[in-house]
C-alpha cells in the first residue's frame, strides 16, 4: 500500500497529449491521460495493445523520439514539471531516480556490450563508486533476479542470453540505482511463474525499505490483482477507468473492462471457448466519434456516437471513476462471469489419430558460450545439458503442453523436434518417416508440413521486409500461391484470422506493436497450413483479449484442419486450457506427464507444485498459498547428481542427492520420476502437498467490493 511522507503525490499527469506525425496522419497515441502515483503505491496501467500503455510511460522520462512528440499537458516530479528540464537534467534524474523496464529487452540492450558492463556503466553514470564495487553490485543484481551463475554471466552478450534472462537483466539495470519510481512496461512478459513471482517479491521489498513507486503496464491481469493499489485501464489513448484495485476487479463499471477481465483463462475454467471482445483496437489515426468503445460494444446506442463520455464517479467516495454513458444502466455485476468452478470431471480427449511425433532418448547439448580454445579441444570438455534423454509421443490432432522454467530446454525441445538443432542423441520419426536421417532436400520438403511460432517476436521478424513479404514468403519458397495477387488475397485472409486488416500490408515491423508483432508470426506459421506446429510461447506478448482470440483460433483450425501442436509456455492457465496432455521439464528432463486432469490435480511432483503454487492470484482479496523454491536454478552446465531437482525441494531426501529417480506410472499414463512415490506409482509416507489448485479459481462474488 502507498507510504507517503507528503501529501504532495509522486508523480502528477495532467492532461498529457503525445503525437506521432505520419504519412497517413497524425496519431494520438495518448489524448488527455490524467493520473498520479503516491510515494510507495504501485500503479498499473492495462488495456490492450495500441491502447496508449507504453507512449505514456515513455512520455513521462521524455523517450519520445520522431516523429513522436509531445504537444500538450504537464508531468509533475516531486513537484517539477520534467517538460521544462533541459535534457542534462532530466537525464540526471532518468535512470537514477526514474528507471524505466523496457517491454523488448532485444532493442534495450545493446549487443556490441555485455549484460554486466551495460550494469555497471550504469551504476558508475550515476554513483560515487570504484569499477569492482559496481561490478559486485551487479552481479549481486543479477543473482537476485534469478540469473544462475551470475558470476560467469555478467561477461555474457545479450545474444547469450534466452529471452526470459534478458528481460531479468533489464529489471537488474533497473534496479541498480535504487530509483524512486520504477515505470515497468510488461516487465514480466517473458518469465516463467517462479521468476516472476521471485520479481514481485524483490519489488514489495524494495518498496517496503525504500518507499518505491512503481508504475506497471501490463496486459496480465493476475499481475495486477498481485501487486498494484490502483490500477487505470486504458482504451485508444485514454483513460477510461480507474479506481482501487479491489474495487475494480470486484465490480467493475465499464464494458471494455468487464470484457478484459472475462477474456482471462483461468485455472479449472469450464468454458471451451474464451470470451475475446469482438472487433479490435482503433486505428488512432481514425479513432470513432463519441465513445471510441463503442463499435465493439454490446451497450452501445446512437447516443454513444455523438458524445464522447467525461470520467464521472463510479463508487463511493469518488476513488471509482467510469467514462461510460450508460453507467447508471448497464446491470455490470451480471455482465461479469462470477464462478467459473465446476463440480463436473472435465471430459479429456483421448480418441486422437496415430502418432504424428514420436520422439525416443532425445539428447542435445551445446558447448558454453564463455568456454576456452584450451578448454573445448584439449581440456576437460563442458556441455550445457539443454535436453537430456527426452521421449514422447504427440497424436495428430492433440495438444501437448511443455511448461517448466526458462532454460529448462522447452525452446531446445521444439527445435530439436523441428530438426531447426540437430539432435545429439536419439529418433525423431515423423507420420512415419525418421526425419534425424533427412538429407537439406528432404528437410526442406518437410518445412511445408511443420512450422514453428517463435517466442521473440522483435529478432524473429525482418525488419526491412513488409508484412506482405514477411507472410507471404513462406507461400512463395513452397509454391502456394501462383501469382502476386494470390499471394496478396492469402496474406490478407491469414491477417483478418488473427485479428488484424488488410491495411497492415504494407507497414514494416517496426510500426507494430509487441502483440501485433506476435500475431504477424502467428500468420506466417499458419501461412503454409503446416499439420504440426511447434508454438514457443505464442500468446505471452498479447493482451488477454488477443490471447483469447488466438487460441479460440489456434482450437478452431485445429479442429477444422485436424492440426497437432506442441504448445510451450509458462502461463499455466492458458496450458491448461488449450492442452490435452502436459509435460513438466526441469534441466532438459520431462519430470511429470500426464492429461490435464492428472498434472493439476494431486498428486503433483514437487517441482509442479511449485509452478502450480506460483501462479499469480486471479483476485486482490483471494489469499493463496505459494512454495518458494530452495535456491536458484541450479547451472545446465554442471547439473545436480541424483534427482536435478533436489537442490530446491522442499522434500528432499538423502537419496534424492545420489540416486537419479526411476519414471513412475501413477494412473494410466500419468508419469512422474520422483522419489516420493513408490515403484506402484503410490506416494509414500514422506509425501506431502501443501497447495490446493481449485482454491485458485474460486471467484470473488460480483458487486462486492471487498
Amino acid at each position: 500500500m502507498p507510504v507517503s511522507s507528503s501529501d504532495e503525490p509522486l508523480l502528477e499527469v495532467e492532461n498529457l497529449r503525445t503525437e506521432f506525425r505520419t504519412d497517413r496522419g497524425t496519431v494520438k497515441a495518448a489524448d488527455g491521460v490524467s493520473f498520479s502515483i503516491e510515494r510507495g503505491e504501485t500503479y498499473g496501467v492495462v488495456g490492450e495493445s495500441g491502447a496508449g500503455k507504453t507512449v505514456t510511460g515513455l512520455s513521462v522520462i521524455g523517450l519520445i523520439d520522431n516523429p513522436g512528440q509531445i504537444v500538450g499537458g504537464e508531468i509533475r516530479y516531486k513537484g517539477r514539471d520534467l517538460r521544462t528540464l533541459s535534457q542534462e537534467e532530466l537525464r540526471s534524474i532518468r535512470g537514477d531516480e526514474i528507471a524505466m523496464i523496457f517491454q523488448d529487452p532485444m532493442t534495450a540492450l545493446n549487443p556490441a556490450y555485455t549484460v554486466g558492463t551495460q550494469i555497471i556503466d550504469t551504476i558508475l553514470t550515476h554513483n560515487d563508486c570504484s569499477k569492482s564495487e559496481a561490478r559486485e553490485r551487479t552481479i549481486k543484481l543479477l543473482e537476485d533476479v534469478g540469473i544462475p551463475d551470475p558470476e560467469e554471466r555478467v561477461d555474457s552478450y545479450p545474444h547469450q542470453f534466452s529471452g526470459g534472462m534478458r528481460q531479468r537483466a533489464l529489471i537488474a539495470m533497473a534496479l541498480s540505482c535504487d530509483p524512486d519510481l520504477i515505470i515497468a512496461d510488461e516487465p514480466t512478459t517473458a518469465l516463467d511463474v517462479t521468476i516472476q513471482a521471485q520479481i514481485l517479491d524483490l519489488l514489495d521489498d524494495l518498496q517496503e525499505k525504500h518507499g518505491l513507486s512503481i508504475q506497471l503496464i501490463t496486459h496480465d491481469m493476475g499481475l495486477v490483482a498481485e501487486m498494484c493499489d490502483r490500477v487505470s485501464v486504458m482504451y485508444a489513448g485514454k483513460k477510461i477507468e480507474e479506481g482501487p484495485v479491489g474495487e475494480i476487479f470486484s465490480s467493475p463499471k465499464h464494458p471494455y473492462t468487464v470484457g478484459l477481465m472475462n477474456a482471462v483463462p483461468r485455472l479449472n475454467d469450464p468454458r471451451e471457448r474464451l470470451e475475446a471482445i469482438p472487433g479490435n483496437m482503433p486505428d488512432l489515426i481514425d479513432n470513432p466519434s463519441g465513445c471510441s468503445f463503442r463499435p465493439r460494444c454490446e451497450y452501445a446506442t446512437e447516443e454513444c456516437k455523438q458524445i464522447e463520455p467525461p470520467l464521472e464517479p463510479a463508487g463511493a467516495g469518488g476513488a471509482h471513476t467510469s467514462a461510460c454513458l450508460k453507467l447508471d444502466e448497464i446491470d455490470f455485476d451480471t455482465s461479469i462471469v462470477p464462478d467459473r468452478t465446476t463440480d463436473e470431471t472435465p471430459v479429456e480427449g483421448t480418441n486422437f489419430g496415430e502418432p504424428i511425433i514420436e520422439a525416443d532418448g532425445l539428447q542435445k547439448y551445446f558447448d558454453p558460450e564463455n568456454q576456452s580454445w584450451f578448454e573445448k579441444y584439449l581440456g576437460d570438455r563442458d556441455y550445457v545439458h539443454a535436453v537430456e534423454d527426452v521421449s514422447l509421443t504427440v497424436h495428430r490432432g492433440e495438444t501437448l503442453g511443455i511448461v517448466g522454467e526458462s532454460g529448462c530446454g522447452k525452446s531446445t525441445l521444439g527445435r530439436v523436434l523441428l530438426r531447426l538443432y540437430e539432435p545429439d542423441e536419439g529418433t525423431i520419426v515423423y507420420s512415419g518417416d525418421d526425419i534425424t536421417e533427412m538429407g537439406r532436400s528432404e528437410l526442406r520438403n518437410l518445412r511445408s508440413e511443420v512450422q514453428m511460432v517463435f517466442q521473440d517476436p522483435f529478432s524473429s521478424l525482418n525488419p526491412q521486409k513488409t508484412v506482405l513479404d514477411i507472410i507471404g514468403r513462406p507461400l512463395e519458397v513452397h509454391d502456394q500461391v501462383a501469382n502476386s495477387e494470390e499471394k496478396r488475397e492469402r496474406v490478407v485472409e491469414l491477417l483478418e484470422d488473427v485479428g488484424m486488416s488488410e491495411r497492415h500490408l504494407n507497414r514494416y515491423p517496426h510500426e507494430f506493436s509487441g502483440g501485433q508483432k506476435q500475431r504477424i508470426g502467428i500468420a506466417r506459421a499458419l501461412a503454409v497450413e503446416p499439420d504440426f506446429i511447434v508454438a514457443d510461447e505464442p500468446v505471452s506478448a498479447l493482451d488477454v483479449s488477443v490471447q483469447a482470440k488466438i487460441i479460440n483460433m489456434l482450437d478452431d483450425l485445429q479442429e477444422k484442419y485436424d492440426l497437432t501442436y506442441l504448445f510451450i509456455a509458462h502461463d499455466l492457465n492458458v496450458v491448461q486450457h488449450i492442452s490435452d496432455h502436459i509435460g513438466v521439464m526441469y534441466l532438459g528432463e520431462i519430470v511429470e506427464f500426464g492429461t490435464v486432469q492428472q498434472v493439476f490435480e494431486p498428486p503433483y511432483h514437487p517441482y509442479t507444485e511449485i509452478l502450480l503454487s506460483s501462479i499469480p492470484k486471479h483476485h486482490p482479496d483471494v489469499d493463496e498459498e505459494r512454495i518458494d523454491p530452495d535456491g536458484e536454478l541450479p547451472s545446465a552446465i554442471h547439473p545436480p547428481s541424483g534427482c536435478r531437482f533436489h537442490t530446491r525441494c522442499p522434500q528432499a531426501m538423502p537419496e534424492c542427492e545420489t540416486k537419479n529417480p526411476e519414471q513412475r506410472t501413477i494412473d494410466g499414463n500419468h508419469e512422474i520420476s520422483c522419489h516420493l512415490f513408490d515403484s506402484d506409482g503410490n506416494p509414500t509416507d514422506e509425501y506431502e502437498t501443501t497447495i490446493d489448485v481449485s482454491a485458485k479459481s474460486q471467484m470473488v462474488d460480483p458487486g462486492e467490493p471487498q
